[in-house]
């Protein structure tokens, strides 16, 4: 799952009078990208960052892990079994680590270094702002099932606190789900939402990491050292049929999706080429399969089919080694919602002042009251949601199929719309600004050939995700 980074000062935003400049973020943690300047050489020259090879490998597996994971159970329970949910993994990693060299590619040859101004660059206008459409609503749908979680975990550790048993019946009301999701969310979350700034990004991805790893180590050591009263249900060894298994694809999109932000990490590297970005990514890409597929497989077998859409709601209340992961998961989501709304709400103030035709430098004065504007419209449409959708199943398969299109369809949906006769003119080396073109017409001259055959399949299955 995505975690993200922002600028911190007006001098890193590298304004000008394009009004769409506001929208320059999405960076990831520790990122540190100088701001663009006319007639700056692409990237891969002299002009790198100053993160390192193995750093820029820590920041993309931050970026992949979070709370996502506690849905790989569940994902394996639907996909049919232990061996499906492993294919699926595997066969989609291809797909995955694909998709961010296209993006590295397309970066260095269009000159851009967020996401999204790769894709107005590239795929042109309409596609831009689809695109960051997307990022808004992705972001939006991913704050709504933080607080989801939040909710879940803190129902188990009130019901161990009270010494009450679990349920509507007989609590008090104090300890009733929608409001301690409404508390936690007015006393935490909507006073760290409302800042410009979020200067506690890299603590809050130090302790995300953390969370994940404990998560997923509790999870391993229950299943090979399992208390008496969990008994796992039926354990499927097959789909019950290929859409079963597709059906899975949304949640692996969701804990896989780190490409929104990989475009500024490969920037802030100190060189960054792309035969050195395929490395960090693969090796990024394997640390996380390694997390997932472990928290999936012991999970699922743990519960069987019987799994929880949230795993650790299978487990007991009492568990006191659970008990410190529910902990955890909720002080990662905690400080993970502000810099998810951060980058969404942003993404909104882009295109509003594009709409408006406004420059950046000459609407500062209405700057602050707009954002807590856009912070409270966002927060209580967020908190409303997940107190009416409990289920945080059926928000992941949303915005899943929104992390299937960074992954896959922005990469590659391009090579449909022109011909390559638009790039006979244009060679990556240029500093020109290339007109609208397909990101897979760049994969197409540079990755080999059964690289090409993956990208057309994805194509072809992203409308089942």
């Amino acid at each position: 799952m995505a975690q993200v980074s922002i600028n911190r000062d007006l001098g890193e935003w590298g304004l000008s009078t394009d009004s769409g400049e506001r929208a320059r973020l999405l960076q990831s943690p520790s990122v540190d990208i100088a701001p663009k300047s006319e007639g700056e050489a692409p990237p891969g020259g002299a002009g790198g960052g100053t993160t390192s090879t193995l750093g820029a490998i820590f920041i993309v597996v931050n970026a992949c892990l979070g709370a996502g994971l506690l849905n790989f159970p569940a994902a394996f329970s639907t996909a049919g079994g232990v061996a499906a949910g492993i294919t699926l993994q595997m066969a989609m990693l291809v797909f995955i680590i694909s998709g961010l060299v296209i993006l590295a590619y397309c970066s260095q040859a269009s000159n851009e270094r967020t996401y999204q101004e790769v894709v107005w660059a590239v795929c042109g206008k309409l596609t831009g702002v689809l695109c960051e459409v997307a990022i808004a609503t992705y972001t939006f749908g991913t704050c709504i099932a933080f607080l989801i979680i939040i909710g879940d975990q803190q129902d188990k550790i009130i019901a161990v606190m009270a010494k009450e048993p679990e349920g509507p019946g007989g609590s008090p009301w104090y300890t009733d789900r929608k409001f301690t999701i409404s508390l936690t969310a007015f006393l935490f979350i909507l006073p760290l939402s409302i800042p410009r700034e979020i200067g506690f990004q890299k603590y809050a991805s130090f302790l995300s990491v953390v969370g994940t790893w404990y998560v997923t180590a509790i999870i391993i050591i229950k299943y090979i050292w399992p208390d008496k009263e969990m008994t796992p249900a039926d354990i499927l060894n097959r789909p019950a049929s290929w859409i079963a298994v597709f059906n899975a694809m949304p949640t692996i999109c969701f804990g896989f999706q780190c490409h929104v932000s990989s475009v500024p990490v490969f920037n802030s590297m100190r060189r960054p080429e792309v035969k050195t970005w395929g490395g960090v990514v693969t090796a990024a890409m394997v640390v996380a399969l390694a997390v997932y597929m472990g928290t999936g497989i012991c999970g699922f077998l743990t519960f069987g089919a019987a799994v929880d859409p949230d795993v650790l709601l299978s487990y007991p209340s009492e568990d006191v080694a659970v008990a410190v992961a529910r902990a955890f998961i909720i002080l990662s989501v905690l400080t993970s919602y502000p810099i998810l709304h951060f980058c969404g709400r942003a993404v909104i103030e882009g295109l509003w002042l594009r709409y408006q035709g406004m420059p950046v430098e000459e609407d500062v004065g209405r700057e602050r009251r707009r954002r807590v504007l856009q912070t409270l419209v966002w927060f209580l449409l967020t908190l409303l949601l997940a107190l009416f959708i409990p289920d945080i199943g059926k928000v992941i398969s949303v915005i899943g199929g929104l992390a299937a299109c960074f992954i896959f369809v922005f990469p590659a949906g391009g090579r449909w719309s022109v011909t390559e006769s638009s790039w006979s003119h244009w060679e990556p080396s240029s500093l020109a600004r290339p007109q609208p073109t397909p990101f897979l017409w760049i994969f197409w001259h540079k990755i080999t050939a059964s690289q090409r055959i993956i990208s057309l399949c994805c194509w072809t299955q992203e409308p089942i995700s």
